[in-house]
Protein backbone atom coordinates (compact mmCIF):
# COMPACT_ATOMS: atom_id res chain seq x y z
CA UNK A 1 0.00 0.00 0.00
CA UNK A 2 1.46 3.40 -1.15
CA UNK A 3 1.96 5.63 2.19
CA UNK A 4 2.49 9.41 1.46
CA UNK A 5 5.50 10.79 2.56
CA UNK A 6 5.57 13.49 5.29
CA UNK A 7 7.51 16.15 5.80
CA UNK A 8 8.82 17.69 9.78
CA UNK A 9 10.15 20.14 11.28
CA UNK A 10 14.08 20.88 12.23
CA UNK A 11 14.74 18.82 15.83
CA UNK A 12 10.70 16.85 14.75
CA UNK A 13 9.01 20.53 16.42
CA UNK A 14 5.55 19.29 16.50
CA UNK A 15 2.37 21.97 15.76
CA UNK A 16 -0.13 19.12 16.05
CA UNK A 17 -2.88 20.56 18.70
CA UNK A 18 -5.67 18.35 20.18
CA UNK A 19 -9.35 18.63 20.13
CA UNK A 20 -9.48 19.82 23.22
CA UNK A 21 -7.14 22.59 22.40
CA UNK A 22 -9.23 23.85 19.56
CA UNK A 23 -11.66 24.37 22.21
CA UNK A 24 -9.76 25.67 24.72
CA UNK A 25 -8.85 28.31 22.14
CA UNK A 26 -12.25 29.04 21.27
CA UNK A 27 -13.85 29.39 25.03
CA UNK A 28 -11.27 32.00 25.07
CA UNK A 29 -11.64 33.81 21.80
CA UNK A 30 -15.46 34.28 22.90
CA UNK A 31 -14.25 35.88 26.06
CA UNK A 32 -12.03 38.27 24.10
CA UNK A 33 -13.31 42.01 22.52
CA UNK A 34 -11.50 42.93 19.88
CA UNK A 35 -11.74 45.92 17.82
CA UNK A 36 -11.48 44.91 13.85
CA UNK A 37 -12.55 48.09 12.86
CA UNK A 38 -9.09 49.47 12.44
CA UNK A 39 -7.34 48.84 9.74
CA UNK A 40 -3.85 48.92 8.27
CA UNK A 41 -3.52 52.02 5.61
CA UNK A 42 -3.67 51.80 2.04
CA UNK A 43 -1.77 54.06 -0.81
CA UNK A 44 -2.39 54.54 -4.19
CA UNK A 45 0.10 51.61 -5.97
CA UNK A 46 2.31 53.49 -8.41
CA UNK A 47 1.16 51.66 -11.26
CA UNK A 48 2.91 53.34 -14.32
CA UNK A 49 6.02 53.49 -12.84
CA UNK A 50 5.76 49.63 -11.80
CA UNK A 51 4.27 49.03 -15.06
CA UNK A 52 7.30 50.63 -16.79
CA UNK A 53 10.54 49.70 -14.66
CA UNK A 54 12.50 47.20 -16.59
CA UNK A 55 15.50 47.66 -14.31
CA UNK A 56 14.78 49.05 -10.64
CA UNK A 57 14.46 46.70 -7.97
CA UNK A 58 11.15 46.80 -6.20
CA UNK A 59 9.23 45.71 -3.45
CA UNK A 60 5.57 46.37 -3.06
CA UNK A 61 3.01 44.90 -0.50
CA UNK A 62 -0.32 43.86 -1.63
CA UNK A 63 -1.32 42.63 1.42
CA UNK A 64 -0.76 39.55 4.06
CA UNK A 65 1.79 37.86 2.32
CA UNK A 66 1.70 38.62 -1.36
CA UNK A 67 4.39 41.06 -2.80
CA UNK A 68 5.47 42.29 -5.97
CA UNK A 69 9.26 41.85 -6.44
CA UNK A 70 10.87 43.00 -9.47
CA UNK A 71 14.45 42.30 -10.53
CA UNK A 72 16.46 42.38 -13.26
CA UNK A 73 13.28 43.44 -15.33
CA UNK A 74 11.43 40.73 -14.68
CA UNK A 75 8.51 40.49 -12.23
CA UNK A 76 7.55 37.75 -9.00
CA UNK A 77 4.93 37.05 -6.72
CA UNK A 78 4.95 35.66 -3.34
CA UNK A 79 2.38 33.71 -2.11
CA UNK A 80 -0.51 35.52 -4.60
CA UNK A 81 -3.93 35.53 -2.63
CA UNK A 82 -6.50 37.98 -3.73
CA UNK A 83 -9.59 36.24 -2.59
CA UNK A 84 -12.23 37.95 -0.74
CA UNK A 85 -12.58 35.68 2.27
CA UNK A 86 -10.74 33.33 4.19
CA UNK A 87 -13.03 30.48 5.70
CA UNK A 88 -15.69 32.24 7.76
CA UNK A 89 -13.85 35.17 7.93
CA UNK A 90 -14.02 38.09 5.16
CA UNK A 91 -11.19 40.13 4.21
CA UNK A 92 -10.73 43.01 6.80
CA UNK A 93 -8.21 45.24 3.86
CA UNK A 94 -8.50 45.50 0.17
CA UNK A 95 -5.35 44.50 -1.83
CA UNK A 96 -2.88 46.77 -2.40
CA UNK A 97 -3.32 46.38 -6.35
CA UNK A 98 -6.49 44.88 -8.56
CA UNK A 99 -4.90 41.42 -9.51
CA UNK A 100 -5.99 43.06 -13.34
CA UNK A 101 -3.29 46.10 -13.35
CA UNK A 102 -0.74 43.06 -12.29
CA UNK A 103 2.14 43.32 -15.41
CA UNK A 104 2.88 39.68 -16.72
CA UNK A 105 4.81 37.79 -14.14
CA UNK A 106 7.53 35.59 -15.04
CA UNK A 107 7.96 33.51 -11.57
CA UNK A 108 5.31 33.27 -8.33
CA UNK A 109 7.22 31.89 -4.86
CA UNK A 110 4.86 29.34 -2.77
CA UNK A 111 5.71 29.27 0.85
CA UNK A 112 3.42 26.25 1.85
CA UNK A 113 0.35 24.89 0.70
CA UNK A 114 -2.35 26.77 3.38
CA UNK A 115 -4.88 28.77 1.73
CA UNK A 116 -4.01 32.17 2.69
CA UNK A 117 -0.64 31.36 0.96
CA UNK A 118 -1.99 29.57 -1.74
CA UNK A 119 -5.33 30.10 -3.73
CA UNK A 120 -5.67 28.66 -7.00
CA UNK A 121 -8.72 31.26 -8.05
CA UNK A 122 -5.53 33.79 -7.97
CA UNK A 123 -3.35 31.89 -9.78
CA UNK A 124 -5.94 31.35 -12.73
CA UNK A 125 -6.09 35.10 -13.15
CA UNK A 126 -2.65 35.85 -13.05
CA UNK A 127 -0.80 37.45 -16.67
CA UNK A 128 2.10 35.74 -18.17
CA UNK A 129 3.08 32.32 -18.23
CA UNK A 130 4.68 32.04 -14.50
CA UNK A 131 7.28 29.79 -13.61
CA UNK A 132 5.66 28.48 -9.86
CA UNK A 133 8.52 27.82 -7.29
CA UNK A 134 7.22 25.47 -4.99
CA UNK A 135 7.67 23.35 -1.73
CA UNK A 136 8.84 19.72 -2.23
CA UNK A 137 5.57 17.37 -2.28
CA UNK A 138 2.98 20.43 -3.26
CA UNK A 139 3.93 20.45 -7.34
CA UNK A 140 0.74 17.54 -7.37
CA UNK A 141 -1.48 19.77 -6.46
CA UNK A 142 -0.65 22.12 -9.67
CA UNK A 143 -0.05 19.02 -11.92
CA UNK A 144 -3.70 17.99 -11.13
CA UNK A 145 -4.81 21.55 -12.33
CA UNK A 146 -3.41 21.31 -15.24
CA UNK A 147 -0.26 23.25 -14.30
CA UNK A 148 3.18 21.62 -15.73
CA UNK A 149 5.19 25.16 -15.18
CA UNK A 150 6.37 24.44 -11.64
CA UNK A 151 9.70 23.33 -10.12
CA UNK A 152 9.36 21.55 -6.64
CA UNK A 153 12.28 22.43 -4.22
CA UNK A 154 13.65 21.00 -0.83
CA UNK A 155 15.36 22.82 1.79
CA UNK A 156 18.47 24.53 0.83
CA UNK A 157 18.10 23.62 -3.23
CA UNK A 158 18.73 26.75 -5.84
CA UNK A 159 17.37 27.48 -8.78
CA UNK A 160 19.17 29.80 -11.48
CA UNK A 161 17.05 32.12 -13.19
CA UNK A 162 18.16 34.85 -15.89
CA UNK A 163 21.03 35.86 -14.03
CA UNK A 164 19.09 35.53 -10.54
CA UNK A 165 19.21 32.74 -7.80
CA UNK A 166 16.43 31.46 -6.01
CA UNK A 167 16.93 29.08 -3.23
CA UNK A 168 14.71 27.22 -0.94
CA UNK A 169 15.28 27.76 2.63
CA UNK A 170 13.67 26.14 6.27
CA UNK A 171 10.95 27.11 8.31
CA UNK A 172 9.00 25.84 11.58
CA UNK A 173 5.30 25.39 10.41
CA UNK A 174 3.26 22.75 8.70
CA UNK A 175 0.58 22.29 5.78
CA UNK A 176 -3.47 20.94 4.85
CA UNK A 177 -5.38 21.54 2.48
CA UNK A 178 -7.71 18.65 2.80
CA UNK A 179 -8.75 15.83 5.51
CA UNK A 180 -5.71 13.76 4.26
CA UNK A 181 -3.23 15.49 3.17
CA UNK A 182 -1.25 16.96 6.19
CA UNK A 183 2.09 17.68 5.75
CA UNK A 184 2.98 15.39 2.19
CA UNK A 185 3.97 18.84 1.24
CA UNK A 186 7.41 20.90 2.85
CA UNK A 187 6.85 24.46 3.63
CA UNK A 188 10.08 27.60 3.75
CA UNK A 189 11.02 30.50 2.96
CA UNK A 190 12.57 31.88 -0.44
CA UNK A 191 15.50 33.98 -0.89
CA UNK A 192 16.06 36.04 -4.55
CA UNK A 193 19.62 37.28 -5.66
CA UNK A 194 20.98 39.40 -8.12
CA UNK A 195 24.65 40.12 -8.09
CA UNK A 196 24.56 42.57 -5.53
CA UNK A 197 20.80 42.41 -3.91
CA UNK A 198 19.25 39.64 -1.98
CA UNK A 199 14.95 39.19 -0.88
CA UNK A 200 14.62 36.89 1.91
CA UNK A 201 10.61 35.80 1.76
CA UNK A 202 10.34 34.42 5.03
CA UNK A 203 6.85 32.38 4.44
CA UNK A 204 4.90 31.11 7.45
CA UNK A 205 7.13 30.29 10.73
CA UNK A 206 7.59 29.34 14.34
CA UNK A 207 10.79 31.40 16.08
CA UNK A 208 13.27 28.35 15.40
CA UNK A 209 16.53 27.63 15.40
CA UNK A 210 17.22 27.60 11.33
CA UNK A 211 17.54 31.51 11.31
CA UNK A 212 20.87 30.83 12.64
CA UNK A 213 21.67 28.43 9.61
CA UNK A 214 20.64 30.87 6.85
CA UNK A 215 22.71 33.80 8.42
CA UNK A 216 25.73 31.84 7.97
CA UNK A 217 24.69 30.48 4.31
CA UNK A 218 23.32 33.75 2.72
CA UNK A 219 23.79 37.35 2.93
CA UNK A 220 20.65 38.93 3.28
CA UNK A 221 19.88 42.64 3.02
CA UNK A 222 16.16 42.82 2.86
CA UNK A 223 13.41 40.54 5.30
CA UNK A 224 9.85 39.88 4.30
CA UNK A 225 9.08 38.65 7.83
CA UNK A 226 5.69 37.38 9.24
CA UNK A 227 4.71 38.97 12.68
CA UNK A 228 1.01 38.33 13.57
CA UNK A 229 -1.64 35.42 13.75
CA UNK A 230 0.62 34.66 17.00
CA UNK A 231 -2.47 34.85 19.52
CA UNK A 232 -3.59 33.15 21.69
CA UNK A 233 0.64 32.19 21.91
CA UNK A 234 0.33 28.80 23.68
CA UNK A 235 -1.88 27.79 20.60
CA UNK A 236 -0.09 29.53 17.85
CA UNK A 237 4.05 30.00 19.48
CA UNK A 238 5.40 26.65 17.34
CA UNK A 239 3.42 27.97 14.01
CA UNK A 240 3.93 31.87 13.95
CA UNK A 241 6.48 34.25 15.71
CA UNK A 242 4.99 37.18 17.64
CA UNK A 243 6.98 40.58 16.62
CA UNK A 244 9.52 40.08 19.85
CA UNK A 245 10.26 36.99 18.44
CA UNK A 246 10.19 38.16 14.57
CA UNK A 247 13.00 41.15 15.33
CA UNK A 248 15.29 38.55 17.62
CA UNK A 249 14.77 36.79 13.65
CA UNK A 250 15.82 39.57 11.89
CA UNK A 251 18.95 40.18 14.07
CA UNK A 252 19.68 36.63 13.94
CA UNK A 253 19.79 36.33 9.95
CA UNK A 254 21.96 39.71 10.02
CA UNK A 255 19.62 41.47 7.46
CA UNK A 256 19.49 44.92 6.64
CA UNK A 257 16.29 46.19 6.18
CA UNK A 258 12.91 44.63 8.40
CA UNK A 259 9.86 44.95 6.06
CA UNK A 260 6.71 43.16 8.14
CA UNK A 261 3.92 41.46 6.50
CA UNK A 262 1.58 38.43 7.67
CA UNK A 263 -1.06 41.26 9.53
CA UNK A 264 -3.67 43.47 9.49
CA UNK A 265 -5.50 41.46 6.13
CA UNK A 266 -6.90 37.68 7.27
CA UNK A 267 -8.29 37.21 10.90
CA UNK A 268 -6.85 33.77 11.36
CA UNK A 269 -6.03 34.27 15.27
CA UNK A 270 -6.72 36.62 17.76
CA UNK A 271 -4.68 39.38 17.57
CA UNK A 272 -4.78 42.60 15.40
CA UNK A 273 -2.88 44.08 12.94
CA UNK A 274 -2.78 47.22 14.57
CA UNK A 275 -2.05 45.35 18.17
CA UNK A 276 1.21 43.32 16.05
CA UNK A 277 2.60 46.59 14.16
CA UNK A 278 2.44 48.43 18.12
CA UNK A 279 4.50 45.42 19.93
CA UNK A 280 6.85 45.56 17.00
CA UNK A 281 7.29 49.18 17.17
CA UNK A 282 8.05 48.68 20.65
CA UNK A 283 10.36 46.39 20.38
CA UNK A 284 12.20 47.97 17.89
CA UNK A 285 12.70 51.17 20.53
CA UNK A 286 13.30 48.97 23.43
CA UNK A 287 16.32 47.32 21.35
CA UNK A 288 17.21 50.92 20.41
CA UNK A 289 17.63 49.52 16.45
CA UNK A 290 17.93 52.27 14.03
CA UNK A 291 14.71 53.37 12.65
CA UNK A 292 15.52 53.70 8.81
CA UNK A 293 16.21 50.13 9.12
CA UNK A 294 12.61 49.01 9.96
CA UNK A 295 10.27 49.56 7.28
CA UNK A 296 6.45 49.23 7.30
CA UNK A 297 5.04 49.59 4.07
CA UNK A 298 1.08 50.75 3.95
CA UNK A 299 -0.94 48.04 1.51
CA UNK A 300 0.17 49.29 -2.13
CA UNK A 301 3.13 51.38 -1.29
CA UNK A 302 5.99 50.44 -3.06
CA UNK A 303 9.97 50.40 -1.48
CA UNK A 304 12.31 51.43 -4.17
CA UNK A 305 15.93 49.44 -3.59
Amino acid sequence: MFRKHRYTNLDEVKTTKTFNDFRRWQKERRQKKKDLSIHIEHVPVQLEELHANQSETSITWIGHSTFLIQMNGLNFLTDPVWANRMGFQKRLTAPGMDIKDLPNIDCVFISHGHYDHLDFHTIKQLKGNPIFYVPIGLGHAFSKRGYDHFIEGNWYNAFQYHGLTFSFVPAQHWTKRTLTDTNTSHWGGWIIENETQSIYFVGDTGYFKGFSDIAQKFSIQTVLMPIGAYEPEWFMKESHMNPEEAVKAFLQVEAKTFIPMHYGTYHLADDTGPEALERLKAEWERLKLDDKDLLTLRIGETYWL
